[in-house]
């Protein structure tokens, strides 16, 4: 890993899986689909469990499906062969300085990515090096500071003070939805195309999912132990963050919005 990169704040506990593996195409990169076509290359940085990969190996020529380790890079492979896609090749980079020739590809997507890396700009840059002229470099990213709930339950409030808190001390930005035109204007970017989304769950079926990966995700995940060892949090606080999600999950009202942001941007 390069000094360049920051600490993953999530790491790759199954609740963390478990919840980047609910993402489609669809539901997560909506705002690109169209710049897509058949013939295109396209490079995904930071592909995770490999699912939007997939889909968007459906829409065009090859993928090649980026991690910064093979540990991390092993839930794609396996998404990848589970679903007979065969345009897909894997690799270890790191966004910042990407082992990859000048305009080597039609399309270049990083979704939740920009968030934690330690410089998203000179990322952004790379990601432009690396697109052909006239092509597609598109990201989208939370940006947690717009996320809404009812009830408003204290302590998710408190847990997400502690997620910020925790994904700043690794050097990351997780209100980066907002900042991703400003960062794509400093990176050289003259043509971009700012948007944002949604996802909402609000179903009891939903709630229960989100509500649920959550309680899990907080006392079982990476988080959990960056929280304490810290000095965050103790093991008790994350315990009744835990059991607050898996109450508003319970909720009859329980409703979240988690806002986006998202750019495409010509090369």
């Amino acid at each position: 890993m390069s000094s360049k990169q920051t600490v993953y704040t999530h790491g790759h506990h199954e609740s963390v899986l478990r919840s980047h593996r609910w993402r489609t195409a669809e539901n997560s990169a909506a705002h690109l689909l169209p710049h897509l076509d058949p013939g295109q290359s396209l490079l995904d940085v930071g592909c995770g469990p490999g699912t939007i990969t997939a889909d968007l190996a459906t829409r065009v020529r090859a993928v090649t499906a980026v991690e910064t380790s093979e540990d991390a890079l092993a839930p794609a492979r396996q998404e990848i062969a589970a679903r007979g896609v065969d345009n897909v090749s894997f690799a270890v980079g790191d966004v910042h300085a990407l082992d990859v020739p000048d305009g080597a590809f039609d399309v270049v997507h990083a979704h939740q990515v920009l968030q934690h890396v330690a410089d998203p700009v000179r990322a952004l840059r790379e990601m432009r090096r690396v697109c052909a002229p006239g092509g597609v470099v598109a990201a989208r990213d939370s940006d947690y500071a717009g996320f809404v709930w009812y009830p408003e339950v204290p302590e998710l409030t408190e847990w997400l003070a502690l997620y910020r808190i925790l994904a700043r001390a690794n050097g990351g930005e997780p209100d980066a939805g907002r900042r991703l035109l400003s960062w794509a204007r400093q990176a050289g970017f003259t043509d971009v195309t700012a948007t944002s989304s949604t996802w909402c769950f609000a179903t009891p079926a939903d709630r229960a999912w989100w509500g649920g990966m959550w309680a899990d995700r907080i006392l079982d995940s990476a988080i959990a132990r960056q929280a304490v060892d810290g000095g965050h949090a103790t093991r008790a606080d994350l315990e009744r963050i835990s059991a607050a999600w898996r109450a508003w999950a319970a909720d009859e009202d329980g409703w979240i919005s988690l806002v986006h942001g998202e750019i495409v941007c010509r090369a």
